[in-house]
C-alpha cells in the first residue's frame, strides 16, 4: 500500500462493529487499534493496563473532576488524552490503521487518506449478539446495550463537537443488521476502494 490509508468506524453496542473492523485491518493488511491502544500506553506509562481499562471510553465525571491550570485530576479526560495523542502520532507518522471508537472521526478531521465509517444496527440484532457474545439472558443483554451506547454516546459528545452516531458526520454510515457482518464488510471495501481510485490514492 503506497498511500496512507486511516479508517475510523465508530459503532453502535452490538452491532458487530469490531469484528467488522477487524476484518477491514486484514484485508488492506494495515494495524487495528482498539482497546490495545491501553495496553501500549500501560507499558508506556508503566501503570497497569486494569486500571486504564477501567476508565476506556467514559465521559469524565463532573463531580469528582476538577481542572486547575489546564491540568485535571479527571482519570477518564486524561485517558482520553492519551489516547488522542496516540492516534495523531501515528497519524502524523504516516502510518495506516483502522481505529475503532475513541472519536477518531473527529480526532483526525481535515486529514487527507481518512475514511470515517458508523456502524449500527437493529435493537433485537444488537440485544441477541450480545446474548451470544456475552453469555447473557435476553434482558441483560439488553440492559447491556443501553448502558454502553448510553456511555459512548455520552463520551463522544463530551469530547466532540459533533454528535454521536449523527450521519452527517461520517463519509458512510451502516446498519450491519440488513446484510450481516461479512455483507456489511464488503459494501465498506466496495466503498474504501471506490474512494481510494475516485481520489487517485494509489
Amino acid at each position: 500500500m503506497d498511500k496512507q490509508l486511516m479508517i475510523s468506524l465508530g459503532r453502535e453496542f452490538g452491532s458487530g462493529g469490531h469484528v467488522i473492523a477487524e476484518k477491514l485491518a486484514d484485508n488492506y493488511g494495515i494495524a487495528l487499534y482498539d482497546k490495545n491502544i491501553l495496553r501500549e500506553l500501560a507499558a508506556e506509562k508503566d501503570v497497569g493496563e486494569k486500571n486504564l481499562r477501567r476508565y476506556d471510553e467514559r465521559p469524565k465525571n463532573p463531580l469528582l473532576s476538577r481542572t486547575v491550570r489546564g491540568f485535571t485530576n479527571s482519570p477518564e479526560e486524561n485517558i482520553a488524552r492519551m489516547q488522542f495523542d496516540f492516534i495523531r502520532e501515528r497519524a502524523d507518522a504516516g502510518e495506516s490503521f483502522v481505529i475503532v471508537g475513541r472519536c477518531a472521526e473527529s480526532v483526525l478531521r481535515g486529514r487527507p487518506h481518512l475514511i470515517t465509517i458508523f456502524v449500527m444496527g437493529d435493537m433485537d440484532q444488537k440485544i441477541l449478539r450480545t446474548m451470544e457474545t456475552e453469555n447473557l439472558s435476553e434482558e441483560e443483554a439488553k440492559k447491556r446495550v443501553e448502558q454502553v451506547s448510553r456511555q459512548r454516546k455520552a463520551y463522544h459528545n463530551h469530547y466532540c463537537k459533533e454528535k454521536w452516531g449523527d450521519a452527517r458526520n461520517y463519509d458512510l454510515t451502516i446498519n450491519s443488521s440488513r446484510l450481516g457482518i461479512e455483507g456489511t464488510t464488503c459494501v465498506l471495501m466496495d466503498y474504501i476502494d471506490a474512494r481510494r481510485a475516485a481520489d487517485n490514492w494509489e
